[in-house]
């Protein structure tokens, strides 16, 4: 395919050629790209010698001994917007070439017959001497400067070096930087990515932690309302056979008083009779009853204290200082934690059921 009608009036204009030279250039280094030009998965574009060498600084152990190329595959991120390209066993050079921006770079070169920023270095002329042009680099003070400040100007006694030596020194340098820059971003990238797993670990460990202490302090208050059921029925139970017995007692003696009280009416009775003999045929008779019933014995009345219960009193201080002193025990597996739980869990249940077994007579 033919560009070159395309861009000419592109070209002929200035400040389109500088637009469209930015877009040629490299963001590693900094140059025009060089051929082959690939391009990422992103679209982004690189020198594949650029390519390679942040492929390099990010993969450091994929490199081949004595050799800039990489025989394998591996990853690295794109330096223009971070995203991660992942290669396969071709390395760099399993990436796809653009052929269309390697195409206009050849039509920029046949169009432009100046080297890259040519216009640039144009318009840069020393400030002392407005005829010069900078072509110079004074190594001692480190500016670029012109010739004559080296012969009659402030660089006279400075050690200077070409301009374009230093040009392509300091650019090597930089390309170098922004490589082990990216490489170090990629490391901190990582490191990033493996703190917030670390995050992410946590919430989950203190999730099911959470989950296994609401559990267990479950479990201990399942025992204790067991348990308090347990006594309450003891306690019920005493309650009824108490009231029982009372109530027995009370029948007893009501159904007495309800006897005597009626032979009391029938002997007031016939103690009116005016009759001597008809009173003295019921007379010896009421007397044995009255007799009789004076001497009948009844049941005892429940003993002093009877009533009282307080022998169904708990002490739980003990208990409730021992729950106070549960604590976390740092350095426990989880399996070791939930096997320990269990068995002291067992050792209480026996405790406990010991207690059950003793009945009212083990409460204090």
């Amino acid at each position: 395919m033919n560009f070159t009608v395309g861009f000419k009036p592109l070209l002929g204009d200035a400040h389109s050629m500088d637009n469209l030279e930015k877009q040629l250039i490299c963001p590693i280094c900094l140059e025009m790209f060089s051929k082959p030009v690939v391009i990422l998965p992103c679209q982004h574009n690189l020198c594949r010698k650029c390519a390679n060498d942040v492929f390099q600084a990010s993969n450091p152990l994929w490199q081949s001994r004595g050799s800039t190329t990489v025989s394998s595959g591996g990853r690295f991120r794109c330096p223009s917007c971070r995203h991660e390209v992942v290669l396969d066993r071709h390395g760099v050079y399993g990436l796809q070439r653009n052929l269309l921006v390697e195409n206009i770079i050849d039509i920029y070169k046949q169009e432009s017959s100046r080297p890259l920023h040519s216009k640039a270095e144009q318009h840069l002329m020393c400030e002392e001497h407005e005829d010069e042009k900078i072509n110079i680099y004074c190594l001692s003070c480190e500016v670029p400067t012109c010739s004559l400040c080296k012969v009659f100007g402030a660089h006279k006694d400075c050690e200077v070096a070409p301009l374009p030596t230093i040009y392509k020194r300091q650019k090597s340098e930089l390309s170098d930087g922004i490589a082990m820059l990216v490489a170090g971003n990629d490391r901190v990238q990582a490191v990033i990515t493996q703190m917030e797993e670390v995050c992410q670990t946590i919430e989950d460990n203190s999730r099911r932690q959470k989950q296994l202490l609401n559990q267990r302090f479950e479990t201990l208050c399942a025992v204790l309302e067991e348990r308090k059921g347990e006594l309450l029925q003891a306690l019920a139970r005493e309650q009824e056979e108490k009231l029982q017995r009372v109530r027995g007692l009370i029948r007893q003696y009501g159904d007495h008083l309800e006897v005597s009280s009626k032979l009391v009416e029938t002997a007031i009775q016939s103690m009116e009779e005016p009759q001597m003999a008809l009173y003295l045929q019921q007379a010896k008779e009421l007397i044995n009853k009255v007799g009789a019933m004076s001497k009948v014995e009844l049941a005892g009345r429940p003993e002093p204290g009877y009533e009282s219960m307080e022998q169904f009193s708990v002490s739980v201080e003990h208990v409730a200082e021992m729950l106070r002193t549960i604590d976390f025990q740092p350095g426990a597996a989880g399996d070791e934690e939930d096997d320990e739980v269990a068995l002291d869990g067992d050792e209480s249940n026996a405790g406990l059921e010991e207690e059950r077994l003793d009945g009212p007579e083990g409460l204090h």
